[in-house]
């Protein structure tokens, strides 16, 4: 890890080419500079006094584009290089399910305004905000996001987030979605936009010649999907919770978009189509281990796991 505060993240990226670590990217080097501002502006130290106005935080960056370009890896670099900043690297969806957990928290202390204590404990913790994969699929989400947001940026938190898609196309065909278009335009006043058309695939690339389905169900196949999993995801993972219509959806690993979970997990429980199209807002890249029939127990379970098969796959190849 490239920890030269004083260092451009243009000259890190440079270092990263040169050790043989990335592959040069001309879309990704463009955008460097919009990262290095945001770093910049926030490495300042705020001057104040009795008279002295406090200085406009730096605009945000909203970084949308295909999967596996390197959003997250671009994020990844700009988060470890800001020095004493205090920063919170998230993901999007964790971040949103432990505001709906703060906010229920405080609600049974009996404060009229659940959201202005919650927005305040994540002012008090960072000073930027670096989510990954900005998806909006909850209508609860979607009804608090905009005045959460409109708090974090009121006392100057700079917020940061890589996306699969145009600001406009959040929460697209969703419900009461009139309520939610404020935050689109919040979004686009105190962030700037950046597309990071990049050609390459690189997600697509690592896995491009290798092998993706292994049978039997035994050690080495297990063996070899742990090899594929830490390729794909080069660090920790952590569980994500989805939550939809009410009940949660929870992927026991996650990381950078790439999820990892059972066989049963996905297609053993009822799960319905809002559940899988969550599944596929949040996931880029899966994996499911476990043999379809080593659970189904009656040929009524086997064919309900074989029918949300078909929905899983339909579903999320549909939703690309």
């Amino acid at each position: 890890m490239y920890v030269l505060h004083m260092t451009t993240l243009t000259q890190i990226y440079a270092d990263l080419i040169a050790d043989g670590s990335l592959n040069p990217d001309p879309a990704q080097e463009a955008v460097l500079p919009e990262f290095e501002r945001i770093r910049a502006e926030v490495s300042q130290p705020v001057k104040t006094g009795w008279f002295r106005k406090a200085p406009e935080p730096p605009m945000g960056l909203y970084l949308w584009g295909g999967v596996g370009r390197g959003k997250s890896m671009l994020m990844d670099l700009f988060a470890q290089n800001l020095g004493d900043v205090p920063v919170r690297r998230v993901h999007f969806h964790a971040f949103m399910q432990e505001i709906q957990a703060a906010m229920h928290a405080a609600r049974a202390t009996g404060v009229d305004d659940p959201i202005a204590p919650v927005a305040a404990e994540v002012i008090a913790q960072a000073k930027v905000l670096a989510f990954d994969e900005m998806q909006i699929t909850d209508i609860t989400d979607a009804m608090i996001v905009g005045r959460l947001f409109e708090a974090l940026f009121d006392a100057g938190v700079v917020i940061i987030t890589t996306s699969n898609r145009l600001p406009d196309d959040l929460y697209k065909h969703g419900l009461n979605r009139e309520a939610f278009l404020p935050f689109i335009d919040l979004i686009k006043d105190k962030m700037n936009l950046w597309e990071l058309v990049s050609p390459t695939d690189y997600r697509q690339d690592r896995l491009s010649g290798s092998q993706v389905y292994f049978t039997p169900s035994n050690a080495q196949a297990h063996a070899a999907m742990d090899s594929v999993w830490n390729d794909l995801t080069g660090g920790p993972s952590e569980p994500l919770t989805l939550r939809v219509k009410g009940r949660d959806v929870v992927l026991p690993q996650f990381r950078n978009g790439i999820a990892r979970t059972g066989f049963f997990e996905l297609c053993g429980k009822p799960l319905g189509p809002a559940d899988y199209l969550a599944v596929a807002e949040a996931v880029n890249t899966s994996q499911a281990a476990g043999s379809p029939a080593a659970r189904a127990t009656s040929p009524s379970s086997r064919r309900g796991q074989s029918r949300r098969m078909r929905l899983l796959g339909g579903t999320v190849t549909g939703g690309r």
